[in-house]
C-alpha cells in the first residue's frame, strides 16, 4: 500500500475535477446559472463527495447554486466520462463570497484613501 500518494492523488483528483467542470458548466443550458468561476474543490478521502465552491461574475449566487446542486447529476455523469477514476464523488456545490467580500473591501479602502487624501488638500 502506498501511503504517500494518498494527498497528492487527492490534490489531483480535485484539481481534474475543477478544471472539467468549468468546461461542462459553460454548457449548461440553464438560464439561472450566470457567469460560474469555480474557486475550489475539496474531495473527501475516500472519493464519495467534493464540495464545489464557486462564484458568479454575473448573476445571483444562491439561485446559481440551486441550479447547480440541481444539475449536480447531470455534471457527475460527465465527470464520469472525463475522469479516469472508479468512484466520481457526489458534487455539493458552495456558493463562495470571498471574490465579493474582497471587491467591497477594495471599494471601502479606494473611499478611505480619496476621503483622506481631500481632507489633506484642504
Amino acid at each position: 500500500m502506498k501511503k504517500h500518494s494518498g494527498p497528492h492523488r487527492e490534490l489531483r483528483i480535485a484539481d481534474q475535477i475543477q478544471r472539467d467542470l468549468a468546461e461542462l458548466i459553460r454548457t449548461l443550458k440553464d438560464p439561472r446559472v450566470g457567469m460560474v468561476t469555480i474557486q475550489a474543490v475539496e474531495v473527501t478521502p475516500d472519493y464519495a463527495h467534493a464540495k464545489v465552491y464557486f462564484s458568479v461574475l454575473v448573476g445571483d449566487g444562491e439561485t446559481s447554486r440551486e441550479a447547480l446542486n440541481q444539475s449536480a447529476g447531470f455534471l457527475r455523469n460527465g465527470l464520469f466520462k472525463r475522469l479516469a477514476i472508479h468512484t466520481v464523488p457526489t458534487l455539493h456545490f458552495i456558493y463562495d463570497r470571498t471574490p465579493e467580500r474582497a471587491a467591497d473591501m477594495n471599494a471601502l479602502i479606494a473611499r478611505a484613501v480619496a476621503s483622506r487624501s481631500k481632507d489633506g488638500d484642504a
